[in-house]
């Protein structure tokens, strides 16, 4: 909780801003020196010192090394005490759980992959959560008492009115009905929950494909399908959260009733055996199409498919930039862009601008790190009295 706030026009007032300016800064830039904090916040030598000493005090920050100086003694860096709050980014599977540790300063930490039970009384939403803080903590060699907020990504719609849960697939044990609120009851933390592909598309945003776009719709191809819509840098949620449920949508094809039976994972695992592709899990399917010699055979046939989801998203939203992502988008690489791309050419007036997803791995767990990530830095600013 931050203090009690300075009175406007105040020196306790003009301090706080100082004080938070220089902690900014630092959660910014990583280690500076008093004479760079004092550079890049405008401030005299004497007045950085002092911010110095009074986030010292507050046990915000610390000396962590010293920069050589061209004459005259070596300079201490200060940086962030990153140990005093942590969070914990989430990636809830039907059964299994990736979590990984998240500090202030955007450390990188290991990621932590639990497998959980198949029964449904031996899971909650609270149990799953707490096993995988646990796990995250482990892996990063700290203790769960640090952690004070969590970001966590499931398959499924969020209504962002209620946090009520819809669309959602397998997820035994957990409720449906104002997850928030109970999560945070039994874990005593603060906690954010998001769809899954939503979360990708905020790593998509910050590191991947869309860094630099005006927007983009995210279309995930897995397991399951999902669709995030990024205008501008803000995700387009829908009034229920429903938005970008995707794999829902009818498809007017024999044998075939909507599009996760035209390019979800099991669709993917038939299309793979017609053409003598093997693989026990998608993920061992993909593998082994990688060096196939039916590659390009498998890509071609997929992306007709593909093309049936896209599509739509041109026809309604037009969006600058069609991202394909998810485990088969991602292991399709240029080649399902291309075939995609020029399939839709062919046969529709569209001439889209399409690229595979290029957050490197873990979209999910990257995309809920940097929305709880921060948070965490705002919480640090708010310690500023």
């Amino acid at each position: 909780m931050s203090g009690t706030p300075s009175q406007p026009g105040t020196p306790g007032l003009l301090r706080a801003m100082n004080d938070r300016a220089a902690l900014a800064l630092l959660l910014e830039h990583g280690p500076l020196t008093r004479a760079q904090i004092g550079e890049l916040t405008g401030l005299s030598k004497p007045t950085a010192s002092q911010v110095v000493a009074r986030l010292e005090q507050l046990d915000l920050i610390d000396v962590v090394g010293s920069v050589a100086a061209v004459r005259g003694p070596s300079a201490v860096t200060y940086g962030v005490r990153s140990n005093r709050a942590h969070a914990v980014a989430v990636d809830v599977r039907p059964f299994r759980v990736l979590s990984t540790l998240v500090d202030a300063t955007g450390g990188e930490h290991p990621v932590a992959e639990v497998q959980l039970s198949r029964t449904a009384s031996e899971r909650s939403a609270v149990g799953d959560i707490t096993t995988a803080i646990q796990a995250a903590c482990e892996a990063a060699g700290t203790t769960p008492d640090t952690v004070v907020a969590a970001a966590v990504g499931v398959q499924g719609a969020v209504d962002p009115r209620t946090d009520d849960l819809a669309f959602v697939g397998l997820m035994p044990g957990w409720p449906r009905k104002s997850v928030r609120a109970q999560l945070e009851g039994g874990l005593g933390i603060s906690v954010r929950i998001d769809n899954d592909v939503n979360l990708a598309a905020v790593a998509e945003r910050v590191e991947g494909a869309g860094h630099d776009v005006d927007g983009f719709a995210l279309l995930w191809i897995g397991d399951g399908l999902g669709l995030a819509v990024d205008l501008g840098g803000t995700l387009h949620r829908g009034a229920a959260g429903g938005a970008g449920e995707i794999g829902y949508l009818p498809v007017p094809q024999a044998g075939v009733k909507d599009l996760q039976d035209l390019i979800g994972g099991i669709a993917m695992g038939k299309l793979a055996r017609a053409h003598d592709v093997r693989g026990r899990t998608l993920d061992a399917m993909l593998a082994e199409l990688a060096t196939h010699p039916q590659r390009h055979a498998v890509l071609a046939e997929l992306a007709a498919r593909v093309a049936v989801g896209v599509i739509p998203v041109l026809a309604v939203l037009d969006p600058p930039v069609v991202v394909l992502g998810g485990p088969t988008g991602v292991a399709g690489g240029q080649t399902l862009v291309d075939l995609v791309r020029g399939h839709i050419r062919r046969t529709t007036r569209w001439s889209p601008h399409i690229s595979v997803s290029s957050v490197a791995d873990h979209p999910v767990l990257r995309g809920a790190r940097s929305v709880v990530g921060a948070d965490l830095r705002t919480r640090l600013l708010d310690l500023v009295p």
